[in-house]
């Protein structure tokens, strides 16, 4: 088990070791890497639940006890939700394009994939920081060309994910990178779909 808390931080550095070491996925090899998926999916639901709460305190009867207390049980709920619909449909993709591999296999391949988001959350003690609770209020003092900074770097982190993701397809099914990236494109494109349709 331990080998793959390591893994789980070379995923940044080393990835293909790491996605090839997915291709054994008999029960015993995946159990041992249960606890590191499971905290990734929840500090990456955590990651994305804070990205979209901008207003969340704008509501006084609210205050940082209950920004803290929802930010960790919906990105508990929004990281399981991404991490079994979000699987399923790179599994049924990568089906669909000739793989043999197993659902399980499309889940932890997508974990592993997030780290880079989760990794973002250490953004927030320097938003907290400098800008205190107005990142979580409408207005106030965190716009400017630091709130850009912040946003551009967000984007990095979902990008560094993204690639990951098709570095992760291509090494567990040895495919070309055309092939991995049309597959990672393809499971994503109704989540993304969805998120653009929710925030119009």
């Amino acid at each position: 088990m331990r080998d793959w808390w390591l893994r789980t931080l070379l995923v940044l550095q080393r990835p293909r070791p790491v996605f090839v070491a997915l291709r054994d996925d008999d029960p015993d090899a995946a159990a041992e890497r249960s606890e590191p998926v499971l905290l990734v999916v929840w500090l990456a639901g955590i990651a994305a639940i804070l990205a979209d709460a901008a207003t969340y305190l704008d509501d006084t009867s609210r205050d940082g006890v209950d920004l803290a207390v929802w930010a960790f049980a919906a990105g508990g709920f929004t990281g399981a939700f991404a991490y079994f619909a979000v699987g399923w449909l790179l599994f049924r993709v990568a089906r669909s394009l000739g793989s043999h591999g197993t659902y399980r296999r499309s889940r932890h391949v997508l974990a592993f994939a997030s780290v880079p988001i989760a990794l973002s959350l250490v953004l927030w003690p320097v938003k907290l920081a400098l800008y205190g609770d107005d990142w979580f209020r409408s207005g106030g003092r965190d716009s400017g060309t630091a709130a850009v900074a912040f946003d551009v770097l967000a984007a990095a982190f979902l990008a560094w994910a993204l690639a990951l993701l098709v570095t992760g397809v291509r090494s567990v099914h040895g495919w070309t990178w055309t092939r991995a990236a049309a597959a990672a494109g393809l499971a994503l494109l109704v989540p993304v779909a969805l998120t653009v349709v929710l925030a119009a």
